[in-house]
């Protein structure tokens, strides 16, 4: 598996849908997307992208490939996808499964399970199916338009919905004749913030997560002009955002991390700058200032950051404390679990957290009835992580349901196939491109200030999207290597532009990879090393810097060398768990 889709929880298979993004083939692109992680608008234009860091452009320039951003090209430019989606209705196979939370583990469980012929019921408290997509991702990063579309794709399957419905009990739940319940609730509750001041100012103090859900459901409306958000993640930076929409004129984000180790992720903290946001790091929270019960603001402690045998220590500098002035103040400091509609005789074991003890690989609970996925398993990821515990999830209960073990898991498809055409020719566009990372373009920022719901992003022109995915080096066109053909004759070596083939004797790897051409010096990156040659040498090959090009089998006179696509795609219980009839 290649490194940006190894890294991707669920798997997708990214240079398969980059190179159909470049032939202008966005709907099979979408699918190719859609099958693996569910919501490939939704996901290109919020993902937290693992898969980037992963990209091996990143080796040979300084940004990798845009992965996120294309995938929302597919979804932007796509035709009718919905004839390439599994049809109802389906035969009923006599089981219910019921869903607790609308989110992204649950509608992945419902659209993986649904085709079986499940009779899946999915509950929520929110009136609309997407939870903490809908109620924490702001609409000018979201657009509500994009949800509603990937929701109901999956809704329309002939899911029952139980919208503006609180579950109260999980034992009421399972005594309702589900043959499974999947909690996928996801991790409701925000931290506070018990300092000096709390109570007293309360009416102008909220709770992250809650305000964002509050304005998105249009329960809030407004906030003072001077607001200081607490916290240094991704909440924290879509409540300062959505905060310069309604009204707050000087917000500050105030962090008592250093700025480097924020876990915000570093595009959202440009935007919030772009916006005209300072953000204040290494500063502790010591007091809310209340006067007269009115909130006045909040003092801090300034702190610096001290590194002893690998662990961080905030070390007061001395000094003041310092004031700053708000009319209100937004607490986006953590999230956290919370079951109390689960009853603790059902069977379900909780550790010293207060988390239910789930099973990494079936998602099977201490119950064998209930599973657990997204946030809910193991604490706040995103909405990708969700999606890879939902199609896990689904195949568990699958196999639940069928009386099969849990604990064997399908195989994943692979496929090996030459790409070669003609002499000098692939299925696949071979060329190596020197351009930069291309920049999203955004809408101007005296209009989106003014309208939460005005999206930020424009997102790639067809155009730009075409070039930015002629950047990515098709990592998943292997070079194979046949020992038997070779003649030695040092052709690819000598036209490899990377330097990364090298004929030589064989050796320990700690020496081989100093008696390269060019010396490999990844060691996480392991060597293509062949069988023994006629002449007593090896071919080493530095998969580190190689780029895919295929000049080595198109310079090689007995093809030894040759170009295959090697694609990976994860068993989805729809797609081949085991046989339904």
């Amino acid at each position: 598996m290649v490194d940006c889709q190894h890294a991707c929880p669920a798997h997708t298979p990214v240079p398969e849908y980059i190179r159909l993004i470049a032939e202008e083939k966005y709907t099979e692109a979408y699918m190719i997307n859609w099958d693996s992680n569910v919501f490939p608008g939704v996901l290109g234009r919020t993902c937290d992208r693992p898969c980037e860091p992963a990209c091996r452009r990143g080796r040979v320039e300084d940004e990798p490939v845009a992965i996120c951003r294309l995938k929302r090209v597919a979804a932007d430019n796509k035709g009718d996808v919905k004839k390439h989606m599994p049809q109802g209705p389906f035969k009923s196979n006599g089981k219910k499964i019921a869903l607790v939370g609308a989110g992204p583990a649950s509608l992945t469980v419902a659209r993986d399970l649904a085709p079986l012929g499940y009779e899946i019921h999915l509950y929520d408290e929110q009136k609309l199916g997407g939870g903490f997509m809908r109620s924490q991702i702001p609409s000018f990063r979201l657009p509500e338009s994009v949800l509603n579309e990937e929701v109901n794709y999956i809704l329309d399957l002939g899911i029952h919905t139980h919208f503006n419905q609180y579950v109260k009990s999980l034992k009421e739940t399972l005594n309702a004749g589900y043959d499974a319940v999947f909690v996928g609730s996801g991790a409701p509750k925000g931290r506070d913030l018990n300092i000096p001041g709390r109570q007293e100012g309360a009416a102008n103090i909220h709770i992250g997560i809650n305000w964002l859900a509050n304005v998105a459901f249009e329960h809030t409306k407004k906030i003072g002009k001077k607001v200081i958000v607490l916290g240094g993640g991704n909440t924290a930076m879509d409540c300062c955002r959505t905060s310069r929409r309604l009204g707050g004129e000087q917000v500050k984000v105030v962090v008592r991390s250093p700025f480097a180790e924020m876990k915000a992720s570093p595009w959202e903290k440009e935007d919030a700058m772009h916006e005209d946001i300072p953000i204040i790091d290494n500063h502790v929270p010591k007091t809310f200032v209340v006067e007269n019960g009115v909130l006045k603001g909040m003092t801090f402690e300034k702190v610096e950051a001290v590194y002893e045998n690998g662990k961080r220590k905030l070390v007061p500098v001395g000094g003041e404390d310092v004031f700053i002035e708000a009319d209100d103040v937004l607490i986006a400091v953590g999230q956290e679990n919370s079951f109390p509609w689960i009853e603790r005789d059902l069977g379900i074991e909780f550790d010293q957290w207060n988390m239910p003890k789930v099973d990494e690989v079936t998602f099977c609970s201490t119950n064998p009835k209930v599973f657990f996925g997204g946030d809910a398993a193991w604490g706040p990821k995103n909405v990708i992580t969700a999606v890879a515990h939902g199609h896990q999830a689904a195949i568990s209960i699958d196999l639940f349901c069928r009386g099969e073990k849990l604990t064997v898991r399908p195989s994943p498809y692979v496929n090996l196939v030459s790409q070669k055409m003609g002499i000098h020719e692939w299925a696949y566009d071979s060329a190596v491109v020197t351009d930069k990372r291309y920049v999203v373009p955004q809408a101007e920022k005296k209009v989106t200030l003014s309208d939460r719901k005005k999206e930020v992003e424009l997102g790639f022109d067809g155009l730009t999207g075409f070039k930015e995915a002629e950047r990515c080096l098709n990592c998943d066109i292997q070079t194979v290597f046949t020992t038997d053909k070779c003649i030695e004759c040092d052709a690819c070596m000598d036209i490899c532009p990377t330097a990364c083939i090298t004929f030589t004797e064989n050796a320990d790897e700690t020496d081989l990879r100093t008696m390269l051409k060019v010396p490999a010096t990844n060691a996480t990156q392991d060597l293509y090393v062949s069988s023994e040659l006629k002449t007593k040498r090896v071919m080493v090959k530095d998969e580190n810097v190689c780029l895919h090009c295929g000049l080595c089998a198109e310079r090689c006179p007995t093809s030894a060398w040759d170009m295959q696509k090697f694609f990976y795609n994860v068993t989805k219980a729809h797609s081949g768990c085991a046989s339904h009839k």
